[in-house]
């Protein structure tokens, strides 16, 4: 029997556009992070020649890395992950193929979506208005970036 104190993975690993993912809602302090996850392996801290002044809280094991914004007082902003579990939807997307994604996508109303190959052979496709990535090798979903809505006027939209 499941431990009621863990919450389900379905919903821990559930990514809600603009919102965050399961219980990590975008906005959230470094504490209150800490709180809902314990400490990361790895803490990163952006090079001095980077745009935006950030960590990145790694959660290796989990396969989860946080990312929190110097400008944005380092509420949390940005959250990639390759967690086999991750579900976008309802559906669980690791793995599917850029069609299937697109499909998805198309589904819930997302018809704008940028692709772009690498030279490497990996893919992305980009939903810029849902600030969403996902990244593709041979054909399968490796990993996704989201993050928190910017409006026109570039100003962050913080979940409620």
């Amino acid at each position: 029997m499941q431990n009621p104190a863990q919450p389900s993975s379905t919903e821990e690993n559930e990514i809600s556009l603009g919102v965050g993912m399961g219980p990590l809602k975008f906005g959230a302090s470094m504490d209150e992070v800490r709180a809902l996850m314990g400490e990361p392996e790895e803490i990163e801290e952006s090079e001095d020649d980077d745009e935006f002044e950030h960590q990145a809280w790694n959660y290796l094991e989990e396969g989860y890395s946080l990312y929190f914004d110097r400008e944005d007082d380092y509420r949390l902003s940005c959250i990639e992950t390759d967690h086999p579990g991750i579900r976008l939807y309802g559906e669980a997307i690791h793995g599917k193929s850029p069609q299937e994604i697109q499909d998805l996508m198309k589904r819930h109303g997302h018809e704008q979506s940028e692709v772009e190959k690498m030279d490497t052979g990996e893919m992305r496709i980009s939903y810029e208005k849902e600030m969403i990535d996902l990244y593709f090798d041979e054909d399968e979903l490796q990993f996704v970036n989201f993050g928190v809505f910017i409006n026109d006027e570039l100003e962050v939209q913080w979940p409620a």
